[in-house]
Formats: C-alpha cells, structure tokens, sequence
C-alpha cells in the first residue's frame, strides 16, 4: 500500500519512523513518501521535505511566515495528489496537518491521525473538525481517551511511543557514561544537560537564561543538547564566551549521563522524566504570543509529566518566572537536595506505569494495518 507521512518536528520525525519501521513488517510492500526527517529517511520515506523548513514558534512568528506556510500547503496537496497514497498519516503538527486533513477528507481520501494534537490544551473547537475529516485517531496519553469519548469521538489509546524509542536505544546501544564522557571530551565533573528546544526562535532565547547560571555552579559542566537540524556557528552565535560544551545527535545519552536538566516546555519534558533525570522546565515566549496563549490555553501545566501526572512532579519556570535567580534555586535544589531528588525519582516511576507497556508503535501498526485490511 502508498502511505504519505507528515510530521513537521523532530519528536515528529522520531515516532513517525518508529511507526514506519514497525509498518513494513506488517507491510513489507509498503511505499511511503512523507513530510519529516532523517530518522523518517532511514526508515525507508522518500522525503519530500525537511521539517527543518516547517518549523514557526508562537503567533507572530506564523503570522509572518504564512506566505510560506501557504505555499507548502499548496505543494503537498499537489504532491497528495501526484503520489495517490491509499492513506495519509498524520502526526501531531496540528496548524498544517489539520488543514490537509480537510482537504483529504474533501478528496475522498482516508486519514490516520497519530499523536492527536493538544486540543484538551487549548483550541477545543477542533475536535469538531477531527470527528468529521479524521477516520482513525491514535492517542498517546492516557487521560486522551476520556478527553475525546467526552465529545463523541472514539479513538486508539496505544501507549506512548517515547517508552518504545527508549527502550529500543537501550537494548541496541548498551550505555557506558565514562564513554561517552571520553568521547566527548568532557571532564570528570558531573554533567548538567540544556534542552533549549528545536527552532532557532526558542533556542536563542532559552540558551540565553538557561546559560545565565553557569556561573553559580563551578562544581558541574553544563552540556548542551544541540539539534541536528539547527546549524553548530548557530549555536556559537548564541553560546558567545560561555564555558558549554555543545553536542549534537546524543541527547538521550547525555540526559543518561547527567544528574539534572533545563528543559524547555515540549516533549522533552518527557523523555528527560522516562530517562529518569530531575529537571526544571522552562518556558518564555514573545509577549504578544504569551499573552495570547494565556487567553486560551485551558491546562493547568505546561509540561506533560505534571499534565500527565495531574500534579506538580517538576517545577515550571513560565514567563517572567524564568530568570537567573529562580532558576538557580531550583536547580540546586533538585542537583543537592536528596530528599527532593529521590521524590522524583519515585514520582517518574508512577509516571512510567500511568503510560503504559512498551509497544506503542507496534500497536498503532497492527491496528492501522488492520483498518486498512479489513476482513
């Protein structure tokens, strides 16, 4: 069968390939194109476009890129059309994937939604428009289900893939800290990684306040996760002088390696939680995008171990809040504080069974495989 992929981030990009690998072995005919990344690429995707192109944070920044936005709107209907796929799978992405969901619909043309965009946050009007031009949604968090059932709407709870991707680079890649530490020529200090996110907007803003309390902390080496998509004289541009290392392509190994991160709002949040590491999250937008987004943002978290766990697991530094003296605090309560890093610890482990088994990507395979080959 033709499948069309699109994933428009880099978490996108990591469980779209992971559904693709598990796809063709149901499959083994499969021809897949797809919108996304070099993951979806190994995989197998004939890659239309890079989601390093798609990437626009917050509400001004799309308000000045819709001329482009439009116009890869147009190209991938024409591309849809070209290609003839037998089913468009969607992945999270929900400003671009939405609209070609209605068009799909509007072409005749079935489609598969995996990773249901945040709508229980903000924008729940949408799910009107999910129940009408989306056939088969696949949720990954736990309270999704109840979320949609509310209004109608029957969708897959399938568990959360980031548990499969974790699990799958463990038992592949067996991990030895002071390796990693050698090859990246790292000193014999204990490690505190920086997630200052994906995009070029959020990353010069975020480097800057999660740097501003290297000083504070001579006892420890601050390490920077950087994005493969996201060039290095970037990063430099940013880091200046500061005594950081950056690092590219070996997030998961660095969080392993470290004993607390800086983590920006996103999906990260997570995985630094599943890879069992104390954070703070922070998050700081432009002032019209925040002010917006306080209007309609219905959620009392920011990041999805507190949303997921319906309470405070890891402080939220939002706003105004993220500066050098809160963030100080706080990291050195979760770097020094035993009891306060054991409650973590123990607080990830609920955290880790509310989101169920491995085998989340293996399961939306069976069952898409399934609704398309019906008996």
């Amino acid at each position: 069968m033709k499948y069309y992929f699109i994933a428009g981030e880099a978490s996108g990009d990591l469980h779209a390939a992971n559904l693709i690998k598990e796809l063709r072995l149901n499959d083994t005919s499969a021809n897949i194109r797809a919108w996304g990344g070099d993951r979806m690429g190994r995989e197998g995707a004939v890659l239309v476009k890079h989601y390093k192109d798609l990437a626009f944070m917050g509400f001004v920044e799309v308000l000045k890129n819709l001329r482009t936005i439009f116009h890869n709107l147009d190209f991938c209907k024409k591309d849809i059309l070209t290609f003839k796929p037998d089913v468009i799978i969607l992945v999270d992405y929900p400003g671009f994937n939405l609209r070609i969901a209605e068009w799909a619909h509007e072409q005749g043309i079935r489609v598969f939604y995996y990773i249901s965009p945040q709508i229980w946050a903000w924008k729940q009007s949408r799910v009107k428009q999910i129940r009408r031009t989306v056939d088969k949604m696949f949720v990954i968090l736990p309270f999704e289900k109840e979320f949609y059932k509310h209004f109608g709407v029957e969708v897959d709870f399938v568990g959360h893939p980031l548990l499969d991707a974790i699990a799958a680079e463990i038992d592949e890649h067996p991990f030895i800290a002071e390796e990693f530490i050698t090859r990246n020529k790292l000193t014999d200090k204990p490690l505190i990684a920086l997630l200052p996110g994906s995009r070029k907007q959020e990353i010069t803003v975020m480097l800057h306040q999660m740097m501003s309390v290297v000083d504070f902390f001579p006892g420890y080496q601050f390490v920077i996760a950087g994005v493969d998509a996201i060039p290095v004289a970037f990063y430099q541009s940013v880091i200046g002088s500061q005594p950081v290392k950056l690092i590219f392509g070996q997030t998961h190994e660095l969080l392993r390696s470290s004993v607390a991160a800086l983590v920006t709002s996103g999906t990260a949040t997570l995985e630094t939680a599943l890879l069992n590491v104390p954070e703070v999250v922070c998050y700081q937008g432009g002032n019209v995008s925040y002010l917006i987004a306080r209007q309609l943002i219905k959620v009392k978290y920011i990041s999805l171990v507190n949303l997921i766990m319906d309470r405070v697991v890891v402080k939220e530094l939002i706003q105004d809040q993220l500066n050098t003296n809160n963030l100080k605090r706080e990291l050195d309560i979760i770097v020094n504080n035993p009891e306060e890093r054991q409650k973590i610890f123990s607080d990830y482990s609920e955290l880790r069974h509310l989101l169920g088994d491995k085998g989340a990507s293996k399961k939306t395979a069976y069952l898409m495989y399934e609704y398309l080959h019906p008996n």
